[in-house]
């Protein structure tokens, strides 16, 4: 195992110093790379290696993508910035872990009561569609697709069935999460997936914000003892495959247009694997006997009532930067609203 990770370490290595994209064999080959900040046996990052398969074989084998998956290239916070430096050609993580950088699109992860990562997946790259084109925000890349888990619940190492037994609960939170996790009450501490087990299972934190598949796919199932679900605030978390611009820029057309028609298909692929891997995390927390506990009603209205605040900051914040905050929220909810 180690010598597997010291050779992919070197053609890492290999890939910086002679330059990402740099034409390997015959002529017409191209050669990427691509990173992903999931673990390898996770099944986005499966797919992320499924989808540079395709786009080599659609291309009859003139581009061949690397990937390097688990944060090996560039690490989750980092993997947008090395997307725009040419550190890598594509890279797959979170909008929320570059807080403040997606003002508009970060409004994807708003606890709007997402009902699964179909619906979140969909929407969210609707709302790219639709806003995509005119955001600076994402002019310094080549964005491919977004895709988003379905809701966020809470995992916990502590019952918590109410408002009261959120107060100052340590929980580990990303992005606009750690609004909500404040919003209830809790201690919110930023941190990213690939941190978290270690931090439940030292006691650095006593929670977690996240899809229930992550208690399977990141394996926090082990460190934690219950899951409490509010369905009022489901959040997602949006997640992108972004391209070098310079670097797209430099492809022929015909591949271009080969990796955006790849590309295309693949957010329907996601889409059902967030709801695959949902169903899959769910079976896995009931067998290690994991107690999940969904709020009442009134308990539900209560902690919509309380991340209410968020929305309207929000707002607040990309209207006085003069862009379309409030339209795109309204836009998002009324998509939702229609995946009910």
């Amino acid at each position: 195992m180690k010598a597997h990770t010291l050779t992919l370490a070197c053609m890492a290595a290999a890939l910086l110093v002679c330059g990402c994209g740099e034409r390997e064999g015959s002529p017409s080959t191209t050669r990427l790379s691509y990173s992903v900040f999931f673990p390898p046996n996770h099944v986005h990052a499966i797919l992320a290696d499924e989808w540079a398969k395709e786009v080599m074989r659609r291309s009859d084998g003139a581009v061949n993508i690397d990937v390097f998956t688990a944060g090996m290239l560039t690490k989750a916070d980092q993997c947008y910035q090395g997307v725009v430096s040419g550190t890598s050609d594509i890279g797959m993580s979170c909008l929320a872990y570059t807080p403040g950088r997606f003002p508009v699109l970060e409004g994807l992860d708003l606890p709007l009561g997402y009902p699964d990562g179909v619906a979140a997946t969909r929407a969210a790259n609707a709302m790219l569609a639709k806003y995509g084109p005119a955001l600076r925000e994402i002019a310094d890349v080549e964005m491919l697709y977004l895709h988003a888990h379905g809701p966020g619940v809470l995992a916990s190492r502590k019952p918590v069935h109410s408002l009261a037994d959120m107060g100052g609960l340590k929980i580990r939170a990303t992005g606009l999460s750690l609004q909500i996790a404040q919003a209830l009450g809790g201690a919110p501490i930023a941190m990213g997936q690939p941190d978290a087990y270690d931090a439940l299972q030292r006691g650095v934190v006593a929670a977690t914000l996240c899809p229930v598949e992550t208690l399977k796919g990141w394996k926090q199932g082990e460190v934690v003892s219950f899951v409490t679900e509010s369905g009022a605030i489901g959040y997602t978390t949006a997640m992108f495959v972004a391209f070098n611009k310079q670097r797209w820029e430099s492809l022929p057309e015909n591949i271009r247009a080969i990796i955006r028609e790849v590309s295309a298909e693949f957010v329907e692929k996601h889409a059902a694997a967030w709801n695959a891997a949902d169903e899959e995390g769910a079976a896995y927390v009931k067998g290690l006997g994991i107690e999940t506990y969904r709020l009442s009603d009134e308990e539900n209205a209560l902690w919509a009532q309380k991340v209410a605040p968020i929305l309207d900051d929000y707002v607040s914040r990309t209207e006085k930067l003069g862009l379309p905050g409030r339209a795109f929220l309204s836009d998002l909810q009324a998509l939702l609203a229609t995946a009910r």
